[in-house]
């Protein structure tokens, strides 16, 4: 089930948008399989590989919502474009509220419109602002729910043990150093990647070149994936980065409960 859904999440732009070429819905079904098979993989096997926090809910299930709001929303909008019904209308009228109200001085939505090429029309920045809006709220609403997850005490799930080697198959607790301490400055390296990528992306481009071609970016597929992308991957490392934090408070916690229980033991003693 897992597969399936990540296969049609990654497809679904390619299947619903009139405008996607013959070899581009190829080349997406062809790597929408590979992230399948990689999913399935990946949750079929006893032993962890590149996954992480796979048997943490809802660490994941989030992440993963967050993926299908933003890109489902963005596609949406833009069949809305071609074949425009009462829901891509409504739709639209929210991202043009949410891009207005996040496009203030020095915002990322604000940054990713400065992106565009001087001959960009007024079209097509409102295009990109509306597909930034609704990336970057989508991104912070997901945000908002795993921290409140957090703070309820709903991660990681006092019903199952948190197992570190299955959930951070990447992190070696032997590489030296103490792991509570790794796992703090790990964390906060992640939160100050995802806080500054949504704003260094566009600062980069725009001072890297003339602008983004608005032609290109505003094509439906680039928008999609490009917005997508942009928003999705910050606000992933920001959760990692928290995720990071709660599971080096939880071994402090157990090392101060086993301190203790030493103590008293060795007073009954």
């Amino acid at each position: 089930m897992r597969a399936f859904l990540m296969v049609a999440v990654l497809a679904a732009p390619s299947l619903l948008l009139d405008s996607a070429s013959g070899d581009s819905r190829q080349l997406v079904a062809l790597f929408a399989l590979f992230a399948g098979a990689l999913v399935f993989a990946e949750y079929n096997s006893e032993y962890p590989s590149v996954t992480e926090f796979r048997d943490a809910p809802p660490f994941n299930r989030i992440r993963f919502g967050m993926l299908v709001m933003t890109v489902m929303g963005l596609t949406i909008i833009e069949r809305g474009q071609t074949a425009p019904n009462s829901l891509s209308e409504f739709v639209q009228v929210i991202g043009v509220l949410i891009g207005q109200a996040m496009d203030f001085p020095y915002s990322p939505v604000r940054l990713v419109t400065l992106t565009l090429a001087g001959d960009a029309t007024a079209q097509q920045i409102a295009t990109v602002r509306i597909a930034a809006g609704i990336a970057y709220f989508t991104s912070l609403i997901s945000l908002s729910v795993f921290v409140i997850s957090i703070r309820m005490g709903a991660w990681p799930m006092k019903d199952r043990p948190f197992n570190v080697w299955v959930n951070l198959p990447t992190f070696d607790p032997t590489a030296g150093g103490d792991v509570v301490t790794r796992l703090e400055r790990d964390g906060r390296i992640n939160i100050a990647l995802g806080f500054l990528l949504p704003f260094a992306l566009p600062l980069v481009v725009a001072l890297g070149s003339t602008g983004l071609d608005p032609d290109r970016l505003t094509s439906s597929q680039t928008l999609i994936w490009t917005m997508t992308a942009w928003a999705f991957l910050p606000a992933s490392l920001f959760m990692r980065g928290i995720a990071l934090g709660r599971i080096a408070e939880l071994i402090r916690d157990m090392r101060r409960a086993n301190d203790q229980t030493d103590g008293r033991a060795l007073a009954t003693a």
